[in-house]
């Protein structure tokens, strides 16, 4: 169960590549040298191979790490286009293997004849230079929402885990990495990925943390990117206060979608109304904090509905969760969770170290002040405090600006109806690209669009971009399609 909770939470200056000298591409490109991938992660035609980067951009020639790089080649030579750079989000997520998942999960075969899909997994993460954080087995359970807090001793007590996770990451065997893994370095990582294969541009398609880091990329290197598509869009700070907030947001802009779902299948015994599903909610939360349940408690209760939000094909699932929770029978079983010790290192030295959150008890609790009333079901865990609280100071550089300058070759997809990166922050970041993009939305649920969700208008759309360069002249709204 815990692992649900960890794994949805799961994305400066204009032109920052040139703020610090000779880090936009090696000097030399390497000779990539493909051979078969690791076996957990083996697919038909999938190669892999790995690439040596700085540590440090403002060092090129110093210490060196590891970043651990896939392909899945065109198989029409005379149709390929170039190289198609792929981020699933995360950030903490491994991605070596998602050119494969693309593949398999419905991405057009003229995508594929059109480009060399590339995946890799960011510095930091699994087969690249991990991080670590040595957390315990208790820590790596909590996952990565703060314990939802009623009162403001529920804050101040939260902040005691938080400040012994950052002492941790800042005390561990990594720690050396830790202020050079950050977003503006991956997207640097990328960089040398289209250098070291001989391309003088890359597309890109990143969706939820992925969208942040290619709207970083393609301000930090506005004329190397050829067709960006951001999906379920980060807003322009990235994965910063703001879009930890936003998360319970987003929780109130879909749930409606799921009290529907189980109210029209009464067998699961959570209400007959919508209504009545929500009520069933608040309640299980409330019973689950005073006595937690086969190790639910309440906040992972509300963290696991969350995380099952993000797809419609997930709501059996949750609905036979909060069944199993209320009657205190079986829990459905989750799949092994891999190293959640990794996951969440990478994801803390990523969040951590992009941004300055606040730094004082006092500021989280002025903001469950706010967030708890006007989005309960979420709200007093996701404005708590966290790790990022006690983050070491140093910073190598400012976040990076997203702004305005730059071609105009940036698509953007949203779900109307998202609860992991919600439409306001997508509409933040669109205000911020101005000209260079244009956004479709979808009247649907959920997150992620291409090549996943049923909206045909929105994946053609990104089908139509990728392989013929035509996009929309104006932002666009794909209306609800009925569902299979």
């Amino acid at each position: 169960m815990q692992r649900t909770l960890s794994l949805a939470l799961t994305a400066t200056v204009v032109g920052a590549a040139t703020a610090i000298p000779g880090v936009s591409v090696a000097a030399t490109p390497d000779t990539v040298r493909w051979g078969p991938c690791p076996e957990k992660i083996a697919a038909p035609r999938l190669e892999c191979s790995t690439l040596e980067v700085p540590l440090d951009y403002r060092d090129p020639d110093g210490r060196q790490i590891e970043i651990a790089i896939s392909r899945l080649a065109s198989e029409k030579p005379s149709q390929r286009r170039g190289v198609l750079v792929t981020n699933p989000g995360g950030p903490g997520v491994t991605a070596l293997g998602w050119p494969a998942v693309l593949a398999a999960s419905g991405l057009p075969q003229k995508v594929l004849d059109s480009y060399d899909v590339i995946g890799f997994d960011p510095r930091g993460v699994g087969r690249s230079t991990p991080v670590a954080c040595d957390l315990t087995p208790e820590q790596q359970a909590r996952g990565n929402f703060p314990r939802y807090a009623h009162t403001a001793a529920d804050v101040a007590r939260e902040a005691g885990n938080a400040r012994a996770i950052a002492d941790q990451c800042a005390g561990s065997r990594t720690a050396w990495m830790l202020p050079h893994t950050t977003t503006a370095n991956t997207a640097r990582d990328m960089d040398r990925i289209r250098a070291a294969l001989g391309e003088p541009k890359l597309s890109y398609l990143g969706a939820s943390y992925g969208s942040y880091l290619g709207a970083v990329y393609t301000t930090m290197f506005p004329k190397r990117g050829d067709r960006v598509v951001l999906d379920s869009n980060l807003g322009p700070g990235g994965y910063d206060v703001t879009a930890m907030r936003l998360f319970a947001r987003g929780m109130e802009d879909r749930f409606p979608d799921f009290a529907a779902f189980a109210a029209a299948h009464p067998r699961y015994g959570l209400g007959t109304t919508p209504e009545q599903v929500t009520a069933k909610f608040f309640d299980l939360a409330e019973r689950l904090e005073a006595t937690p349940v086969q190790g639910v408690d309440g906040t992972l209760f509300r963290g696991l509905t969350f995380d099952r939000l993000y797809s419609d094909a997930l709501m059996p699932r949750l609905a036979e969760t909060w069944q199993a929770l209320d009657t205190d029978r079986p829990l459905p079983t989750d799949p092994p969770s891999g190293d959640m010790d990794n996951f969440m290192a990478a994801r803390f030295s990523v969040v951590c170290g992009d941004t300055r959150w606040p730094g004082t008890i006092r500021e989280y609790l002025r903001n469950v002040a706010v967030d708890r009333p006007a989005y309960p079901m979420l709200g007093g865990s996701t404005a708590s405090i966290g790790p990022c609280a006690f983050w070491p100071a140093e910073r190598v550089e400012p976040p990076v600006r997203i702004g305005d300058r730059g071609p105009s070759n940036v698509l953007m997809m949203q779900n109307e109806r998202d609860p992991g990166t919600p439409l306001a922050g997508a509409q933040e970041l669109r205000r911020a690209f101005g000209k260079r993009a244009t956004m479709v939305t979808a009247d649907q649920g959920g997150h992620g669009v291409y090549p996943f969700g049923p909206n045909t208008c929105a994946n053609d759309t990104v089908t139509a971009f990728l392989t013929a360069g035509e996009r929309p002249s104006r932002d666009l709204a794909c209306a609800a399609e009925p569902s299979n």
